[in-house]
């Protein structure tokens, strides 16, 4: 392994924790996963009632011909239904992931013990904590002592052996002590703590222990292939806590924006009928013209809090989803031609 190959080996290609190049990304970071989804409704909202008030201004669109309001509002109060009918059709999926025989939830009882058992063991802990976040700093704490450990096993290694394990444990003890730093930070419920999660990139530091392993694994010393093994452990488990931790954050946010949106969606139909009573009349809209505009775009924005907030709670798990397709040393966001570890069949031979 050349000193290049090397240096690409310890490159991350999946989302870095932290990482963000101006304020356009930063605010767009922010919009899509980091902020709350509420805030971000109630920007969509805003923006929403801004153009419709600049329109409005520069004469674009007017509110004066009933027929045209009044489709509107029968559109809205449509799309409403239909997304109250969504909503619903969320919380029976999340249900029916709640509903078990007493033989699948004792299989799911134990096999989170097992896994609280194997977490305890691997950060040297009585039991586990409680605290999902928790679990997770105790696991970044045992990836970090596990990478410096293997260092210091290979001090007395060659140089071929030495140089790249030694890098490869300085990038993983850089970016598990920046996912701490986040965690330390963050609640379970809260955004800060699941992005983390998912930021750290465990899947690549996993696939480039197994091909060192693969590569050196004859020459290493029992002691240090005994720390390579250790920190492939500590990486596996981490992957799984993740995956624990995404799931029961995703339950919480999905139901988080079932709720919402029941509380908003009544509002929601409510303005849309009276933008069509406004406009109902024969003798035309029962308030003065000079209001009327106003009053249909409050109404018109209302009419539309539903939404909005379907676009934030989406943007948000869509983008989780999408950051975490990936299990163990499969990385779908990885290009197939970039890296070092390209190998073809009976190169070991």
């Amino acid at each position: 392994m050349s000193p290049s190959e090397t240096d690409d080996s310890l490159e991350s290609f999946g989302a870095d924790v932290g990482s963000k190049s101006g304020v356009l990304s930063g605010f767009r970071e922010w919009f899509v996963v980091e902020g709350d989804r509420v805030a971000v409704a109630v920007l969509l909202s805003g923006v929403v009632l801004a153009l419709l008030v600049v329109l409005r201004w520069l004469r674009i669109i007017a509110f004066t011909n009933p027929n045209s309001v009044t489709r509107v509002a029968s559109g809205m109060i449509a799309g409403t239904f239909s997304l109250v009918t969504l909503v619903v059709s969320v919380n029976q999926l999340i249900l029916s992931q709640e509903f078990s025989a007493a033989g699948k939830a004792r299989d799911r009882l134990e096999g989170i013990i097992d896994f609280r058992r194997d977490v305890a063991t691997t950060a040297m802990v009585p039991a586990s904590p409680a605290t999902p976040t928790r679990v997770l700093e105790l696991l970044t704490e045992s990836i970090r002592h596990d990478a410096a450990d293997l260092a210091n096993a290979v001090e007395n290694s060659d140089d071929e052996i030495r140089e790249p394990i030694t890098r490869y444990t300085n990038a993983v003890q850089e970016r598990t002590g920046r996912v701490d730093e986040v965690l330390e930070e963050g609640e379970f419920g809260s955004f800060t703590a699941i992005s983390a999660a998912i930021n750290y990139d465990e899947a690549w530091h996993l696939h480039v222990a197994t091909h060192l392993r693969g590569e050196y694994g004859d020459e290493l010393s029992p002691t240090a292939s005994e720390r390579l093994d250790e920190l492939i452990d500590s990486l596996k488990l981490f992957g799984v806590a993740r995956e624990q931790f995404k799931t029961t954050y995703l339950q919480r946010e999905l139901t988080r924006f079932s709720q919402l949106t029941i509380y908003c969606g009544v509002p929601s139909i409510l303005s849309a009928i009276l933008i069509g009573l406004l406009y109902a009349d024969f003798t035309g809209p029962s308030v003065s013209a000079a209001v009327l505009p106003s009053v249909t775009i409050g109404l018109i924005v209302v009419g539309l809090t539903p939404l909005a907030l379907l676009v934030s709670y989406i943007l948000r798990t869509a983008t989780v989803t999408r950051r975490s397709a990936s299990v163990g040393p499969m990385v779908p966001q990885k290009d197939p031609k970039e890296g070092p570890f390209d190998v073809s069949y009976g190169e070991e031979r």
